[in-house]
């Protein structure tokens, strides 16, 4: 995960779907819609846990499956993450203070 101070407040003020997705212990954690970013031919979304007090954004693989229907799938590769956390920064540079 990366952390973007200021995440929550514009998350607040962009108005999306609160999303609720299982972690890693099989709970569910309301997320905030933060972005949908196109990196390399594929789809991923930028999320902010509702809840916690941390600045720490998630970043999904967004997939759709013979319905159509969006599935969110975690991402394992750290260049893919990089690369769209590299595109989230540049597309909020002005709105928030980012630690690596």
């Amino acid at each position: 995960m990366y952390c973007a101070e200021g995440a929550r407040q514009v998350a607040m003020e962009e108005q999306e779907g609160i999303i609720t997705l299982p972690n890693e212990n099989g709970e569910e954690v309301e997320y905030q819609f933060i972005d949908s970013i196109t990196y390399e031919n594929a789809e991923y979304v930028v999320l902010l846990p509702v809840d916690e007090e941390d600045c720490e954004v998630v970043i999904l693989a967004v997939e759709a499956d013979d319905d159509e229907m969006e599935n969110y799938v975690v991402v394992d590769d750290e260049e893919i993450l990089e690369g769209v956390y590299a595109i989230f920064k540049e597309r909020f540079a002005d709105e928030l203070d980012f630690e690596d």
